[in-house]
């Protein structure tokens, strides 16, 4: 959905989120059947024995609808234990994976950058982006906040994937 120039969206308040709940925003409506099924992927239990129980907060507001990857971002901007938020798009709704687009919070814009102290980050930004199967979702988010892995491992593992969709191992 394309807003009118001008236009802002108004989105709804995401709160009381833990810090240990993986985010998961819906912005993409056009499927009820899907959402309710990767809701239900989202919420089992998970690790390498299921060990651990799923903490979850999933967003299913219509304001949403349509949100782009920078509203989402702005949005969680202030929630300073957020490393990584998931959207449930298009895409994931019409993808039989139904991969979910992980968005990194900390990526910045290195268009500001000095070229002279900052060629190498400019030669080669970390990713801001990926697309994660529900069974990753849990994962990816422990090892973000715990400061176990990087996004930027992730996104790795993803874009090695024929499909370019991070899946359990």
């Amino acid at each position: 959905m394309t807003m009118p120039e001008g236009f802002e969206r108004v989105l709804t308040e995401i709160v009381a989120r833990d810090m240990f709940d993986a985010l998961v925003i819906r912005t993409g409506f056009s499927d009820d059947e899907s959402w309710n099924a990767l809701v239900g992927e989202l919420y089992r239990p998970w690790g390498p024995a299921d060990e651990f129980p799923a903490t979850v907060q999933a967003v299913d507001a219509p304001d949403w609808s349509g949100a782009t990857a920078d509203e989402v971002l702005a949005a969680v901007d202030e929630d300073e234990y957020l490393s990584v938020v998931f959207l449930a798009d298009c895409h994931t709704m019409q993808s039989p994976a139904r991969a979910l687009l992980a968005l990194t919070k900390i990526w910045e814009d290195e268009g500001d950058l000095d070229p002279v102290y900052y060629q190498e980050l400019i030669e080669s930004p970390e990713p801001r982006e990926f697309r994660a199967a529900p069974a990753t979702v849990h994962a990816v988010h422990a090892n973000l906040t715990l400061g176990n892995m990087g996004f930027a491992e992730f996104a790795a593992a993803a874009s090695a994937e024929p499909d370019q969709v991070l899946r359990p191992i």
